[in-house]
């Protein structure tokens, strides 16, 4: 999937995150910002990569502003972000898809 343009996805809510996706050059750089970094940084990354991984996200450059959001939530945003960058649609009959 190539990452198009910016776009963003989640709020700055408790419990919530705000993942903002740009088009990158080299590879995926993730920049995190969290208030349980300390103890959940390393899963937010991981779960962050995996799921780009999972769409074919290549060279991206990704912003977290994380609230405590949940592995599923970041999942969803981190989603959600990367199908508006992309300009495509995720395609929830078929997990892990997007299209145009």
């Amino acid at each position: 999937m190539e990452i198009k343009k910016p776009a963003v996805a989640g709020t700055m809510e408790s419990s919530d995150c705000m993942v903002t996706i740009r088009p990158g050059q080299t590879g995926i750089q993730i920049d995190l910002q969290s208030d349980v970094e300390m103890m959940f940084g390393a899963s937010i990354l991981a779960t962050t990569r995996q799921t780009l991984e999972e769409l074919g996200v290549e060279d991206a450059e990704v912003t977290i502003l994380d609230r405590g959001a949940l592995d599923c939530v970041i999942r969803a945003r981190v989603q959600c972000a990367a199908c508006r960058a992309a300009e495509t649609h995720y395609d929830w009959e078929k997990e892990g898809a997007c299209h145009g």
